[in-house]
């Protein structure tokens, strides 16, 4: 798989946008991003997952993910190794986080 390939399935989801977010091209739904290109480097893209949903991803496919370094990865954000990827798999892992993102959070109470 190839940055284009990740590109391609991202847009094809419903309601899907393309934009930059810290100089990566990001893919959101609405206002939220679920997935980008190039972080760590050109080679990776990275998907935003519940920390279950990581945890099952990594655990059975620890060639294609990994979670990201630090907070955000321990947050669920995790990346996925193009290279080694498959279509399936990345499709999937887009799937879920553009649920993720497309789902209505109710606003947390403020002090």
């Amino acid at each position: 798989m190839n940055p284009g390939d990740f590109r391609r399935l991202a847009l094809a989801l419903p309601g899907v946008s393309e934009s930059s977010h810290m100089r990566h091209p990001d893919f959101r739904v609405g206002k939220r991003v679920f997935a980008t290109l190039g972080y760590p480097n050109d080679e990776w893209a990275m998907v935003k997952l519940t920390p279950e949903q990581q945890a099952l991803v990594v655990t059975t496919q620890p060639e294609i993910f990994a979670p990201v370094k630090g907070a955000w990865g321990i947050r669920g954000s995790t990346n996925v190794n193009l290279g080694v990827a498959d279509e399936t798999s990345v499709s999937n892992a887009l799937r879920l986080a553009w649920t993720l993102a497309g789902t209505v959070r109710p606003n947390k109470p403020r002090a």
